[in-house]
């Protein structure tokens, strides 16, 4: 099913006006640089019209006409400027020797108004602001301009060729030199990216993580992107053989290629608003003054390996427009912008992940992508999404929240975390991590706002113990059905009691779970409520990703609660257990299984939390908690400990916390304020166990060592960008389009373990992340291990 074209444009407009930028040699900006003349122009502000200007060869050029132009774009040895407006660009030539340039109107239309002018070496393209069409001139019979339905967020044109991001797919799509342009397109493939910008040959991007991702030639190690953490560069620029990246938090500037000649000095500490290059220098616009500044062996004084400051000063830092900004003014719009529009901030700190439209896939995936020339480390760091976490307040986090361990004793098991107080279906014990969890880096935004696919809302009837779905069973019938609860049947123990497998008298196979509970014990009022609870809430919550209870027991003392029988017993088993150790003993041994089983599990979070009336919050998700039936279909169970959450988005403070050490909510448990944000912190927890295969709370070393949670394990290696050297051996390297799949993974799971609950994505969030990772995984070469495996996609 292809995507409308209107709602996707309106759908991916939406996303690029708050994901990074990219600023190149044929980017529209409001500084261009022409490069076979060396001259850099800046759109003038202050004024009430918002001219051109231009610096040459140690001196200031007039630029005709005096008019208001919303950005300006260089290619050799000429640079061409869009109307405010968009109703036309002029064009003028920087090699002349005149010290007035006068200008070429090349476009002139009223009706058909343009936007992101991209200058090539001798191409111009331009998108048509209404439709995203693009038009291009200066060109020959090879340069072939798409047409029909293909339609782009944004354009960037290099040496002969243009690249542009596809409304309908955020694909990269190349034109004109099909050498440059295959060999570009052969590095992004089809993984969706935010910005594109151009150089000589070569091309690079932001992906949906927040990573630059790079393709073409590299002659010059142009590609070579160093090492860097999700979202840590804001804006790129490309020249012929180096590149350009202006950091996030501080805004200053790294160059890679060029055999090392674009590394001048005062770059790691100048600030800039934006970069732009030629195609064999760059030039930034300083923070503190808004003047240009240079660099690069070529421009003039570029050998000296320092920054030359131009008297071209005062340069707008972006359009002055008349829309309303959704991310914030810049501070000086008003005497920037004269009282007459206003520069809106990029929304630097929204950092988000656009999935692609709903429906639009799998039926129509084009064929998987090829990888990059590089080593599969390398593309694991090139791919890694989520969300930029500053270390330094990762490990402020990290101080405070060791500080409060020792103050409130947590660390010395002076303070106890209620426990869950249900069995896990398990052949082995799986609760038995005692040291408290410390928590991930300090908070990140959260994953955009995604619908994921739609539900029917199924509202919940009113609890009741002795619930019409829910059947009543004597002690003698669940005694003849275990064989008496023989040892033979038992299935797995738990802190609320014994679990047993059965059998009706019907042929119905059963999980019969039977309390330890008497009148003397300390805990029966607790193992009751758990009773209670799990009845109330099973016998009125029906979804296929949600454990069945078939019936209950409560006959004296005794209370028994009896399930669906999950064959393939819990997630738990599948990656802990001692005897799973080969690659092959276990289904699970798949990325593709692991994110489809997961995926089974966020669905059902997502049930509860968004069409369960009212909304339920589980309060104790663990790999425990997740089990998994004769068709490998996961389900999530044991609800003794969940609580109704408000319907609005207030919190709850429950008399005191509950859940599983090295799962609970750090922010729950510190300062007993629960929401379903708490189960996002479980099931991030899980999704790291998946993509680990190590416990919640483990021993780091061969011969034991001091126990560590898997969030202080795995988050800093994931902001590092060094998955690959964390992830579960047993499974083996992701395949191509796998390590995309299991990169957005890691991406999300880093942001479910956020310090702090706003931080964290939603349920529908994560559902949508891990329908993406799956539809990825079906595009891989790879298969499931076993042929006996049912994937069942809702």
């Amino acid at each position: 099913m292809t995507i409308p074209p209107l709602p996707a444009a309106v759908f991916f407009l939406a996303i690029a006006a708050v994901l990074p930028a990219a600023l190149g040699l044929g980017a529209g900006a409001t500084v261009a640089a022409a490069y076979a003349s060396a001259t850099v122009c800046g759109v003038v502000s202050g004024q009430p019209t918002r001219p051109v200007q231009c610096y040459r060869g140690g001196r200031l050029l007039s630029v005709d006409p005096n008019v208001s132009f919303s950005e300006v774009s260089g290619g050799r040895g000429y640079f061409c400027g869009l109307k405010s407006g968009g109703s036309a660009f002029l064009c003028w030539d920087t090699l002349s020797s005149s010290s007035t340039l006068v200008p070429r109107r090349v476009y002139h239309n009223e009706s058909a108004p343009l936007r992101n002018l991209a200058v090539g070496d001798d191409q111009v393209c331009a998108l048509v602001n209404a439709t995203g069409e693009v038009k291009c001139w200066r060109i020959d019979d090879s340069f072939k301009v798409p047409s029909g339905a293909d339609r782009f967020l944004s354009i960037s044109s290099g040496f002969g060729f243009s690249c542009g991001i596809s409304v309908n797919t955020s694909n990269v799509q190349c034109w004109g030199s099909s050498q440059i342009m295959d060999a570009i397109q052969d590095g992004f493939g089809n993984m969706p990216v935010s910005s594109i910008v151009a150089g000589g040959s070569h091309a690079c991007g932001f992906n949906s993580t927040g990573f630059v991702v790079c393709g073409g030639k590299n002659d010059f190690g142009q590609l070579d992107v160093p090492s860097h953490s999700a979202f840590e560069f804001s804006l790129l620029s490309l020249g012929a053989s180096h590149s350009c990246a202006m950091r996030r938090v501080n805004h200053t500037v790294t160059c890679w290629g060029g055999h090392g000649q674009y590394s001048a000095n005062g770059t790691d500490v100048t600030s800039f608003e934006s970069i732009v290059s030629g195609s064999n220098f760059t030039c930034g616009l300083s923070s503190s003054n808004l003047s240009i500044m240079c660099w690069g062996p070529g421009w003039p004084s570029g050998s000296a390996g320092g920054l030359e400051e131009l008297p071209l000063t005062g340069i707008l830092p972006g359009p002055c427009v008349q829309s309303a900004c959704e991310c914030g003014i810049h501070g000086l719009s008003q005497t920037l912008c004269s009282s007459s529009g206003v520069i809106c901030l990029p929304c630097a700190n929204q950092l988000q992940i656009p999935p692609p439209p709903p429906q639009s896939m799998p039926p129509q995936l084009p064929p998987a992508p090829v990888s990059p020339p590089s080593s599969p480390s390398r593309a694991l760091r090139r791919g890694l999404l989520a969300f930029a976490i500053v270390g330094s307040v990762g490990a402020l986090a990290g101080i405070c929240t060791l500080i409060y361990c020792l103050w409130s004793g947590v660390c010395f098991g002076k303070k106890k975390v209620h426990n869950s107080v249900q069995p896990t279906i398990t052949r082995g014990n799986s609760n038995g991590e005692t040291t408290s969890n410390t928590s991930p880096p300090s908070r990140s935004s959260t994953i955009r706002r995604q619908s994921s696919r739609a539900m029917r809302r199924q509202r919940s009837g009113t609890s009741s113990k002795h619930a019409d779905k829910a059947e009543e069973f004597s002690l003698a019938e669940l005694a003849v059905a275990t064989g008496n609860f023989s040892v033979e049947n038992k299935i797995g123990a738990g802190s609320f009691g014994v679990v047993y497998r059965g059998k009706l008298p019907d042929g119905r196979e059963v999980a019969v779970k039977r309390s330890e509970t008497g009148p003397k014990m300390k805990k029966f009022q607790e193992k009751e409520s758990a009773f209670e609870s799990e009845i109330s809430f099973l016998s009125r919550l029906h979804h296929k990703h949600l454990v069945r209870l078939v019936g209950y027991c409560g006959e004296k003392d005794e209370r028994l609660l009896v399930y669906e029988y999950m064959k393939n017993g819990a997630l738990y088993d599948h990656l802990h257990n001692k005897d799973n150790v080969e690659r092959s003993s276990s289904p699970l041994n798949s990325w593709k299984m692991r994110i489809k089983i997961v995926l089974d599990a966020a669905r059902g979070i997502e049930y509860l939390h968004n069409y369960a009336v009212p909304p339920i919050i589980h309060r104790d998700i663990k790999s425990s908690n997740i089990l998994l039936d004769a068709n490998w279909t996961a389900r999530v169970s044991d609800f003794g400990l969940s609580l109704m959450g408000p319907a609005s988005d207030d919190d709850l403070r429950p008399s005191k916390a509950a859940g599983t050490v090295g799962y609970i909510d750090p922010e729950y448990y510190g300062l007993n304020v629960l929401t379903a944000k708490s189960d996002v912190y479980g099931l991030g927890v899980v999704l790291l166990e998946l993509l680990t295969g190590k416990r919640a709370i483990f021993k780091n070393g061969e011969d034991g060592g001091m126990p560590i949670s898997i969030v202080d394990f795995a988050v800093p290696a994931i902001m590092a960008g060094e998955l690959a050297k964390i992830l579960d051996s047993r499974v083996g390297s992701p395949e191509l389009n796998e390590a995309e799949a299991v990169e957005l993974v890691a991406y999300t799971a880093m942001h479910c373990v956020n310090l702090e609950g706003k931080d964290r994505p939603t349920m529908t969030d994560i559902v949508a992340n891990l329908e993406r990772a799956l539809t990825l995984c079906e595009d891989s070469h790879g298969s499931i291990s076993s042929g006996t495996v049912s994937i069942v996609s809702e």
